[in-house]
């Protein structure tokens, strides 16, 4: 189960900057992705600008890149209490709940939304560089932050499961630069809150962190989510004997180096190389350590799929 959407661009002919723009042709992306390869579940799109969006934030846009957020809008002396929580619906939100409800009538099996999570998107509203000397300096304008941006995340993520999505994969890849004590305070509360509010017996969040969470790991499994997908920035073999056997763990092909700029042998040994090394491990999931960027040449991708098969055959 790679994090694969963004590559189906290519199958149905649109721009990047067309798909972020229409819940309509998402779901075309996802359906298109989803009839050339056989994935687990289908996932959405992994656009971590949509969120701080809503919440006034500048984006910049390309015709090929997934967008970006350009500049903090609250900083530090501010008061949080002064940051709306946005309505669900503002900015694109509306086009990605959209696209969800669309692909559940296209798309034949466990389809899984993508939204960022609460230290992330604070870092969005604040500044990558601002956030990590706030959480010394101001941690109340972090918390009053992180409190703002939980509550729009309860209500997104909500909003994007009963417009049919089967799970969610969580983004916190900025928590991957904390210290296992920041991360247990600025991170894990929050996402574990967010979990809390929105997972059920037919509703499971996977959370993604392609940082070094290796020394992180004992306070994000105190998220308390139902799986857990890493980034090839650790061994996930090591991973591995610390998460409970009976937790899914999902990773961590390079999705940049290999599946973006490899080549199809390259691509086969790096899989094969994580799979000799993980699978013996009946919680392991193969997947890439992250979203497969929009560049991704099919033929790499095939070669993945190829070399996974070929691997337990």
């Amino acid at each position: 189960m790679p994090i694969l959407s963004w590559p189906g661009a290519r199958l149905i002919g649109k721009s990047v900057d067309a798909l972020v723009r229409s819940g309509g042709l998402q779901a075309q992306c996802m359906k298109a992705v989803a009839e050339r390869w056989d994935t687990l579940a289908s996932v959405s799109l992994m656009d971590l600008s949509v969120e701080a969006e809503a919440f006034g934030s500048p984006v910049r846009f390309s015709q090929d890149e997934i967008p970006t957020v350009t500049a903090a809008i609250i900083a530090e002396g501010d008061d949080p209490e002064t940051l709306a929580v946005p309505e669900i619906g503002a900015g694109r939100t509306g086009e990605y709940i959209s696209a969800i409800a669309q692909a559940k009538k296209l798309i034949e099996r466990p389809l899984f939304a993508g939204s960022i999570g609460p230290y992330s998107l604070a870092g969005r509203l604040l500044g990558f560089g601002e956030i990590m000397m706030l959480c010394y300096d101001e941690p109340e304008l972090v918390h009053g932050v992180l409190e703002k941006a939980t509550a729009f995340l309860i209500a997104y993520n909500r909003a994007l499961r009963d417009a049919g999505a089967d799970g969610l994969v969580m983004a916190e890849p900025a928590a991957g630069l904390l210290s296992p004590a920041l991360n247990a305070e600025f991170s894990t509360p929050y996402v574990r809150k967010i979990i809390q509010a929105i997972e059920n017996d037919s509703f499971a969040v996977i959370y993604h962190n392609c940082g070094n969470t290796i020394p992180l790991i004992g306070s994000i499994l105190g998220n308390g989510a139902a799986a857990y997908h890493f980034g090839n920035a650790i061994e996930l073999s090591e991973m591995l004997k610390l998460v409970p056997a009976d937790v899914p763990v999902f990773g961590n092909v390079d999705p940049a180096g290999q599946l973006r700029h490899g080549t199809p042998a390259s691509v086969r040994e790096a899989t094969l190389r994580v799979l000799e090394a993980c699978a013996a491990h009946e919680n392991f999931i193969v997947s890439s350590g992250c979203d497969i960027p929009p560049g991704a040449p099919p033929e790499n991708i095939d070669a993945f799929f190829n070399a996974v098969e070929e691997y337990y055959r």
